[in-house]
């Protein structure tokens, strides 16, 4: 999905909202900045490492998860 696809399928406040229900603390500085990165606007990881996989590019060696995400 395009950033601004993303922009425009939810605002700041409802992010944040559906961020904190999964226990995900944010701090931003632009409300427009947020909703360009919100985690529907991203390809699912699995689908993607599966593809990947099938083609022979690359394996699964680990699965990860992020403790935290620092952009700018």
């Amino acid at each position: 999905m395009s950033r601004t696809s993303a922009r425009r399928r939810t605002t700041s406040r409802e992010l944040l909202a559906e961020l904190a229900d999964h226990g995900i603390e944010v701090g931003t500085g632009s409300a427009r900045g947020l909703t360009e990165e919100a985690p529907f606007a991203y390809k699912d990881v699995d689908a993607v490492v599966e593809t990947v996989e099938r083609a022979g590019l690359a394996r699964r060696v680990a699965r990860l998860v992020p403790l935290g995400v620092v952009k700018g």
